[in-house]
């Protein structure tokens, strides 16, 4: 079994990246560059208050950090922690990947990369 080593910080990544408002957020940041909290805020009919947690949920996880110049405060997205979440599924995938060639060396199909041919179990037929 294959085990993850930072449980913690990808279980962040994934709580922040489950809300649709913060994936928004992330999203509008990613394409506009880093924007100040009322900014971000005008776009949603919530309190800043209510942004304002978002962000905090999205600075946890590192997907994004806040630039304080004087009294302004400028959120920008931090990309890095998004392969937390490609290496997570990488493996996954590498998982299954190995089941189905154990699964196809189990019943003796060839791995010739075609498609596999389809039994129909009633009529004890292949297609």
């Amino acid at each position: 079994m294959v085990e993850y080593k930072n449980t913690e910080k990808l279980s962040d990544i994934l709580k922040a990246a489950s809300d649709p408002t913060r994936r928004a957020i992330l999203t509008m940041l990613v394409q506009q560059g880093a924007l100040r909290v009322t900014e971000l805020a005008k776009h949603y009919d919530m309190s800043l208050n209510s942004i304002s947690k978002h962000i905090k949920v999205l600075e946890k996880a590192g997907l994004v950090s806040r630039k304080t110049m004087g009294r302004v405060h400028l959120i920008e997205a931090e990309l890095e922690p998004i392969s937390e979440i490609e290496n997570w599924f990488k493996n996954l995938k590498s998982i299954w990947a190995l089941r189905l060639e154990n699964l196809d060396a189990l019943i003796g199909m060839p791995d010739d990369g075609d498609k596999y041919e389809r039994i129909d179990v009633k009529r004890g037929t292949h297609h």
